[in-house]
């Protein structure tokens, strides 16, 4: 394949989302990291215009291959971006030093911590909350942090011996009503960390109990009618409920994790690794594994664990998992149920799932046969068939109060359409509007016909109707000795629901499923087939119906008639002489006097 459709390909596969890209050259090397609030357009943008600049015209030529990361919004790209560039160094990429990293809030580990912001982070048994993609954000949480509780600002070392020596005085602070004076021995060390615990809670988002204090203060100053005080409150209760504590970028002390996730389908399992630290996103990869098999979802995921670890010479020591499987012994297996570490597994589970679509998007173009061969194993299994549906028929009648009534059969091959194999059907049997009569006729005449001319008989019946339509159906059947040896089912219109003979439960595939969906491009095309055919001939019933209500024309002359002039409409202008012509002089006389009275 040449690298430009090769690229074509991988643009045409990649989703909506926000997401973080990532090009690679021809010897895989990483050119270039970048976020996007819609990959699709972002790549896209690249190659569908002249850029203006020459780095990013050698850039986009030296681009081979294109790899992507899902996730939620685009705040969590804009982070995801910054860690893989620091840790993939891309050559187009300008490197970010520390200064312009994102800010975290720190609790310093202290006998009376302090709180602040910082973009470094220590390992001395700090605690660190964020990263946060905004600093007004940070400013907003500590502002409220301090209006709430006096907490001291000063970096003294307030041992208990400092503090019994009276080393330390208060200072302006402590006047101003910003600190309690620890520093002093003024405030006890257990009541200083009950407020610690607090803003604790206030970072983690536990913000119930803070957001009832708040509306009681507001309420307090309301009623002192001091209402600037009480609005200023308001707007920090406003700032908590809007504010989500939580990201995808998690808690650092999520460290050192790596994380497993697997979709699968018919013939592949996909397998998405994500790797954690410091709560931070720094690689991420989807393995592709063919069953040869039918291997359960546990072993290739076990497969897909040794083979990602070892590729990538992960040393963590914990793994999150969907369901246990057996890794190595010093490692430990956590099911994530709740919380960060759930939403953890719900995204790589995201991003196994988006690699599948991008994947049989490139299959369905690059290698159809294999598309072809997935698809028809996916719906032997949906719906429970003992081949794969390689030729499915479907039927549908067509009726307006019971004028015309007429039927259609729509056949797929490999799960496409097969226009040439389309057959109409006229009802003869049945008089007024009988569905149930008229499917008994179709799918009789239909495979009586095959019979007799030895054609291929399908692997799968479709009936556009519910069991009244599948119940008639499977009468011809019985007659010409085919029930049994066609796979045949029914679908209703109103919740796409599918019988089976013999079976009062019908069977609701998820609407997402491939299988339904060619079922109902199947019903569809029925309908429209249908359709199309009563339109035509009502419409050439009202036309004839027309010209043979003139005395001394028949059906023929009529046909003579539009195949002369191909419209009533020029019949109606046609000069006697044209019409003499067409049918003679006789007839084109009495033509000519009805139509110019």
């Amino acid at each position: 394949m040449s690298k430009p459709t090769s690229l074509k390909v991988q643009l045409s596969a990649l989703p909506n989302n926000p997401g973080v890209y990532q090009f690679y050259d021809a010897d895989g090397k990483i050119l270039y990291v970048g976020k996007a609030k819609d990959l699709k357009k972002r790549v896209s943008s690249y190659f569908n215009k002249k850029q203006e600049y020459g780095k990013t015209r050698v850039l986009v030529k030296k681009i081979d291959s294109i790899k992507h990361i899902v996730v939620p919004t685009e705040s969590d790209a804009l982070l995801l971006e910054n860690n893989l560039i620091k840790k993939l160094l891309p050559r187009y990429n300008v490197l970010l030093k520390d200064d312009k990293s994102y800010p975290w809030i720190c609790i310093k580990n202290e006998r009376f911590p302090r709180v602040f912001s910082t973009r470094k982070l220590i390992k001395d048994g700090s605690e660190y909350f964020g990263p946060y993609t905004s600093m007004k954000t940070v400013r907003t949480l500590l502002d409220l942090i301090k209006s709430l509780y006096p907490l001291r600002t000063c970096n003294y070392d307030l041992s208990e011996e400092k503090i019994d020596a009276g080393k330390y005085k208060v200072c302006l602070d402590y006047h101003l009503g910003n600190c309690l004076g620890p520093c002093e021995g003024l405030q006890t060390e257990k009541e200083y960390h009950g407020q610690i615990e607090d803003i604790r809670q206030i970072i983690k988002g536990n913000l119930k109990d803070s957001i009832q204090t708040f509306k009681q203060q507001m309420k307090d100053y309301a009623e002192e009618m001091e209402f600037e005080k009480a609005q200023k409150v308001k707007d920090k209760i406003d700032v908590l409920e809007n504010y989500q504590a939580k990201s995808t970028v998690v808690n650092p002390k999520i460290n050192n994790v790596d994380v497993f996730t697997i979709i699968s389908d018919e013939t592949h399992g996909y397998v998405n690794f994500l790797q954690i630290s410091h709560g931070a996103i720094i690689r991420s990869h989807t393995l592709e594994i063919k069953k040869k098999l039918d291997e359960t979802d546990e072993e290739l995921l076990q497969l897909g664990i040794t083979e990602l670890r070892q590729r990538f010479n992960s040393t963590s020591k914990e793994v999150y998992l969907p369901f246990p499987v057996t890794v190595e012994e010093d490692v430990r297996v956590t099911l994530p149920k709740l919380g960060d570490k759930r939403r953890i597994l719900d995204l790589s589970e995201r991003n196994a799932r988006f690699y599948r679509q991008d994947r049989l998007k490139q299959i369905r173009i690059t290698d159809p046969d294999r598309h072809t061969k997935r698809i028809m194993a996916q719906m032997k299994s949906d719906l429970r068939l003992s081949e794969e549906p390689r030729h499915i028929e479907c039927f549908d009648n067509s009726n307006i109060q019971g004028s015309n009534p007429v039927a259609a059969c729509v056949v797929f091959k490999d799960g496409k359409p097969s226009k040439k194999d389309y057959r109409h059907f006229n009802i003869k049997t049945v008089e007024g509007p009988d569905d149930f009569a008229s499917m008994e006729e179709v799918v009789f005449r239909r495979y009586k016909r095959l019979l007799n001319e030895e054609e291929p008989l399908p692997q799968l019946i479709v009936i556009d109707g519910g069991k009244g339509q599948l119940s008639s159906a499977l009468k011809s059947l019985e007659v010409l000795g085919l029930r049994g040896k066609i796979a045949i089912i029914g679908i209703a219109k109103r919740l796409e629901e599918i019988y089976f003979p013999d079976d009062s439960v019908p069977l609701y595939l998820d609407k997402r499923s491939e299988s339904l969906k060619i079922i109902q491009q199947l019903r569809n095309e029925a309908h429209r087939f249908g359709i199309t055919h009563h339109r035509n001939k009502r419409s050439k019933g009202a036309i004839s119906s027309e010209l043979v209500n003139i005395e001394g024309v028949g059906e023929k002359t009529a046909q003579q008639l539009l195949k002369s002039f191909k419209s009533v409409k020029r019949i109606k202008e046609a000069s006697l002489e044209a019409l003499t012509a067409s049918v003679g002089a006789s007839k084109a006389e009495k033509i000519h006097k009805t139509f110019h009275k």
